[in-house]
């Protein structure tokens, strides 16, 4: 029988990595975009604690990818979520994204991604006794053209992930694909099995 794993490594590592977006984008609150820097962030709109108006869950029920790049206002990170302002289609709205409900966090000028798993230790599956998570390590995107960068599949994502631009617009940022070139690492390819 294999060993059960009592002390949850793989939530404890999704919770570091969680970690490290929460640290980066509270520098950006406090000090702004360094250099080219910015980021996709994708998440559940049907997480709890998800804020975000009944136009845009209409318009984004399940997933919903934001830019955060050009055009945001009043970024404040707290201990459990990030709440900014984004303009859609023109309309001013403020979003507030608990970090829990995050599935990828991308910056493309350096690209780095990270992807986390949103399903409760009862929903994980069991593979030979040891449980399978989606928590990825922060590794070099393969495939990416030239200096541009190709933002990660997501798992759960529509194949064209919605991006809800901050520059005033629902669609992708010009140069920016949505797919493609990116590899993601599950942490459980390293396990033996």
């Amino acid at each position: 029988m294999p060993p059960v794993d009592h002390i949850r490594y793989d939530l404890l590592a999704q919770e570091a990595l969680r970690g490290v977006v929460r640290r980066v984008l509270s520098d950006v609150a406090r000090d702004g975009l360094p250099g080219d820097h910015h980021f996709y962030i994708s998440f559940d709109t049907r997480a709890p604690g998800v804020r975000l108006s009944q136009r845009m869950r209409e318009q984004y029920p399940e997933d919903m990818t934001i830019v955060l790049q050009h055009q945001f206002w009043d970024l404040n990170v707290t201990e459990h979520a990030v709440e900014v302002g984004l303009s859609f289609g023109g309309v001013p709205e403020k979003l507030l994204i608990p970090f829990s409900a995050m599935k990828g966090f991308f910056d493309p000028s350096v690209k780095f991604g990270l992807q986390f798993d949103l399903g409760t230790p009862e929903e994980e599956p069991e593979l030979d006794g040891v449980q399978d998570t989606e928590a990825s390590a922060p590794v070099p995107l393969a495939g990416a053209k030239g200096s541009k960068a190709s933002a990660p599949k997501l798992r759960g994502a529509a194949s064209e992930p919605a991006v809800a631009s901050a520059g005033g617009s629902d669609e992708k940022p010009e140069g920016e694909p949505s797919s493609g070139g990116a590899e993601v690492v599950r942490l459980d390819v390293f396990r033996k099995k």
